[in-house]
């Protein structure tokens, strides 16, 4: 999940359970999946394949009916409700879908029919200068208030919609009638979506939240170092409603959080947080940024990601706390459920709980450490955490705890980063758009994906 819910959750509701969990509707299901029925004795590449498609069933078979977005988890929790979509999760599944249209586990017009009908039910549900907020109701597209006084824009949220879209344009290029609509119906969104008014006024940052009913009131700024590089990238790259770098400089790149420089397990952590905080810092940006060679004054973000990467994994290994399950082929902190409720996982808070779309997603930055847990998810584990849908959420071995639950924010980034580290099909389309090229550049970035 965000930074902000991570707040939220964990840090004002400490103590907040998943105990009473529901089923969402779902299709009915001829035989009841069996993970002891799951393939074995896969190659690497056929274990890999498998991972991927089965994650992205989450997004396509579990997609809400009528809008086509992705749930915003597969339990009902919280009072969450049968209808809750997520705005993030869903630019994490085109992404997911545009990977299973290249890989043709779907055709190319199954996978933009779908698309195109989410841009069009977007197109009409809540949205506020442009702005969607975090949840949406799947059926009717009216706001459901993800906290007391957030029921309107969500700019993060917003950015990560806007990078499955971005990908989507740059995939979908074939003069079909399906593809030409998409196109044009992702522009005109994208060109609609008013970055700057969420500087308040002119200030040189970037507000999270906007709502008619509250205006700033949550007046939360969003500093570095974590999930956010991506709002202010889109946000300079935007065709009609660009930041300038100032808001980048002195919004972004400020705060305690943003420079770091210390040694952890013998790896120097450019950004952030001590010890690198949750992994899915590394991943939600990158599912279009493209890290490789990506750098400006501040850091080399391929640099960055791999130190955060070992440092998680180096934790993982030297244990100490003692858990059961922790290894060097059972590793990965991030954001998950957990058994006492949603958890922000990482080595500053450990809870024994490994979370699989950690060093899943950390593909491209350790893959000889990701493959080994990926093996060891899938041929050890697998009784207890292989679903219909890839990994379920989070699991414990040490307090014998596994999730029954999937989070479109946790299974999207598995089947993308995947991807990236195999192809990289994502980073170049994202990384091939006009409109991010003169962003970055704006921004200072230097990139071997940017045209001179």
């Amino acid at each position: 999940m965000t930074t902000k819910l991570l707040v939220l959750l964990c840090l004002l509701l400490p103590g907040l359970l998943c105990a009473q969990q529901k089923p969402a509707p779902k299709k009915a299901a001829t035989t009841k999946f069996d993970p002891r029925q799951r393939p074995r004795n896969l190659t690497d590449e056929q274990l890999l394949d498998q991972v991927q498609r089965q994650t992205f069933r989450y997004f396509w078979d579990f997609g809400h009916p009528v809008s086509g977005m992705a749930r915003e988890r597969s339990n009902v929790a919280y009072e969450y409700g049968n209808e809750v979509v997520t705005t993030g999760g869903t630019g994490f599944g085109i992404m997911a879908i545009i990977v299973a249209a290249d890989r043709k586990w779907i055709t190319r017009e199954q996978a933009a029919t779908r698309i195109l009908k989410i841009v069009k039910f977007l197109e009409k549900a809540d949205s506020f200068h442009g702005v969607f907020s975090h949840w949406l109701n799947g059926e009717t597209g009216k706001v459901i208030r993800f906290s007391q006084k957030d029921d309107g824009g969500d700019l993060v949220e917003t950015s990560f919609l806007f990078e499955g879209l971005i990908c989507a344009r740059q995939y979908f290029t074939q003069e079909t009638k399906t593809e030409q609509e998409l196109r044009n119906h992702i522009l005109w969104m994208w060109e609609g979506v008013e970055w700057n008014w969420h500087t308040q006024g002119g200030q040189n940052v970037l507000y999270w939240h906007w709502s008619p009913n509250n205006g700033w009131s949550m007046n939360h700024q969003i500093h570095g170092w974590n999930e956010c590089l991506i709002t202010y990238v889109l946000a300079a790259s935007s065709p009609k409603y660009a930041i300038d770098k100032k808001v980048y400089d002195q919004g972004w790149a400020t705060g305690d959080y943003f420079r770091n420089g210390k040694e952890f397990y013998k790896t120097k952590l450019p950004l952030g947080f001590d010890y690198g905080g949750p992994l899915f810092f590394s991943h939600y940006t990158f599912l279009g940024l493209d890290p490789r060679g990506l750098k400006d004054q501040y850091a080399d973000y391929m640099q960055q990601n791999q130190a955060h990467t070992r440092i998680n994994y180096a934790y993982c290994v030297d244990n100490p706390k003692k858990y059961k399950g922790y290894g060097p082929n059972s590793w990965g902190l991030t954001a998950s459920d957990s058994y006492k409720g949603y958890a922000a996982h990482s080595p500053s808070e450990d809870l024994g709980v490994i979370s699989p779309t950690a060093a899943l997603s950390a593909m491209p930055y350790a893959p000889a450490e990701s493959m080994a847990a990926l093996k060891h998810f899938y041929n050890d584990l697998g009784d207890n955490i292989w679903s219909e849908y890839g990994f379920v959420d989070g699991f414990s071995e040490h307090h014998n705890w596994y999730a029954k639950s999937h989070l479109a924010i946790d299974q999207g980034p598995i089947v993308g980063m995947i991807e990236n580290h195999r192809t990289g099909l994502l980073w170049k389309l994202f990384m091939s758009s006009p409109d991010v090229q003169r962003g970055l550049t704006k921004l200072g970035f230097e990139s071997p994906q940017i045209k001179k």
